[in-house]
């Protein structure tokens, strides 16, 4: 064969699998399409209504039903329970598995094996990953009146914290600084979502509680210009810009062995706010809906009415987000033991 008929031969070949290749996607795209058209998918949010994370999912689903193929209707339905536990492990177990459902739950859940694992009845591998809407700080805050003007004065007076369950950042952080440093939080757990828990500061049930600064900014905004909360520490890998007057919590670690701990324990905030699919959901509609997220995250009118409700968005794709779960379930058993026992409900 002469080389001029091979090349011809070569590039008709390319030319022939490119078409196919597109084809095969577009069929794909068509029964994606054609599956949700009409169809309703729910996300789930495992916190109370008018919490941060309730928030957050429902201005995602405003959204992103436009960029699912099909475009069907996306609503908010929520599951508040043992700190998202309860809608983690029913979506797990019992689905649907079709695409149909999404959970939102606490950045704590996919460490919730590791830390709490007679309760937890899943595995963060096996979930789905759609991706989180911010990576997060979290702030430890008290009332304006409480007994207390920094961090380290915990270690001798003690301060009630609101919180929903154990799982959550309200209630596992202040219990790892019980642990660790000697601190004196008592927590209070039953409260369905951190406005309830700012309602019981007002009232002087409890003295304080932790929340995402996003979410503080969100529901709150008011108590930060009003100076009526005072900020102790903030839980974040890094510091956050906006509270460079507040101290990271890693400032605090005496040792290497405490460093180690506490980044184990924040790792969850590096996907602040994630969504999940349950296991075994067909692979063309995982992709779709990946996609349609993470066109969300670049949708123009979705981030102008995030600015408006002052939701931070630092989105991760489900992609990333995986990784990172995946790297966080590696973290050497000793370490995580150290952790578990320190949140331990008591």
């Amino acid at each position: 064969m002469k080389p001029q008929s091979s090349r011809a031969m070569l590039f008709a070949f390319a030319v022939a699998a490119f078409g196919a290749t597109v084809f095969t996607s577009a069929a794909a795209q068509e029964d994606v399409a054609a599956f949700y058209k009409g169809k309703v998918v729910r996300i789930v949010v495992g916190i109370g209504v008018g919490s941060g994370y309730d928030i957050n999912a429902r201005l995602l689903a405003k959204y992103m039903a436009a960029h699912i193929p099909g475009q069907p209707t996306v609503i908010v339905q929520n599951q508040p329970g043992a700190g998202s536990l309860t809608m983690t492990n029913q979506l797990y177990a019992s689905g649907p598995f079709d695409g149909t459902v999404i959970g939102a739950s606490f950045n704590g859940m996919p460490t919730t094996p590791q830390l709490q694992p007679a309760a937890a009845r899943f595995d963060p591998n096996k979930l789905i990953w759609l991706g989180s809407t911010n990576r997060e700080t979290q702030a430890t805050y008290v009332w304006h009146t409480a007994p207390v003007q920094k961090f380290t004065d915990i270690a001798n007076t003690e301060i009630v914290m609101g919180s929903q369950a154990p799982g959550s950042t309200q209630y596992d952080f202040p219990m790892l600084a019980n642990a660790m440093f000697g601190y004196k939080f008592k927590v209070i757990n039953g409260y369905e979502s951190t406005p309830k828990i700012h309602l019981a500061m007002e009232r002087g049930e409890v003295n304080g509680t932790l929340a995402n600064w996003s979410t503080l900014k969100a529901i709150n905004s008011n108590w930060i210009a009003e100076k009526k909360i005072k900020i102790l520490t903030q839980w974040a890998l890094k510091k956050n810009p906006e509270l460079a007057d507040v101290p990271l919590i890693l400032e605090f670690a005496k040792n290497e062995a405490d460093l180690q701990t506490l980044r184990f324990a924040v790792a969850r905030l590096e996907y602040g706010r994630p969504f999940f699919l349950p296991p075994n959901v067909p692979a063309d509609r995982v992709a779709a809906l990946r996609r349609a997220f993470d066109a969300t995250m670049k949708d123009p009118a979705y981030l102008a009415e995030a600015d408006r409700l002052k939701i931070e968005v630092d989105a991760l794709t489900g992609e990333q987000v995986a990784a990172l779960v995946e790297q966080v379930t590696r973290t050497p058993p000793e370490l995580v033991e150290r952790v578990r026992k320190a949140m331990e409900a008591k």
